[in-house]
């Protein structure tokens, strides 16, 4: 059977939710996903919601999803396409699912005249490493991520 991309749906909520939280796992961060099938229903389909999601089926199995969002590229002067979440599940893996939601995606991102697609990877998930690059992806070692959460983000949100 072949594999199809569909858009998620407010019915997919407590899928994407389970996702994630296997997703944390394998990332060893379950303790950090926060959210309910609610606050994924709200985020992901609200009408000004920022950001979209994918799900990978084979036989109408889901098999894994994708989330994804467009940011700006200055030097560029156009969009990107950030890829927030790609999994599949570990009995899906090695099946083509993994690459078949990172074409659609690069289909989207040129179908909207993206200058990037881009996604974050752990420096220790060496599958998940040779897997891009063995699509052509490069890594930014230049560039080091920050993040402002909780208590230091709200901090700043409230100096004078």
């Amino acid at each position: 059977m072949p594999l199809t991309i569909r858009p998620a749906t407010r019915a997919d909520a407590a899928l994407i939710l389970r996702f994630i939280t296997e997703l944390a796992i394998y990332e060893r961060a379950e303790h950090e996903v926060k959210t309910d099938a609610a606050g994924i229903d709200a985020s992901l389909f609200a009408d000004d919601a920022s950001a979209s999601a994918l799900i990978c089926e084979r036989d109408g199995q889901p098999l894994g999803y994708a989330v994804y969002f467009f940011n700006y590229s200055t030097w560029l002067g156009r969009n990107g396409l950030y890829l927030e979440d790609l999994y599949v599940t570990p009995e899906a893996r090695g099946t083509g699912a993994g690459k078949a939601l990172l074409k659609h995606l690069a289909q989207i991102a040129v179908s909207h005249g993206c200058g990037r697609f881009e996604w974050s990877v752990l420096d220790w998930n060496e599958p998940a490493i040779q897997f891009y690059e063995s699509l052509g992806a490069k890594p930014q070692e230049e560039w080091t991520t920050y993040r402002l959460t909780g208590a230091a983000l709200n901090a700043l949100a409230e100096q004078p």
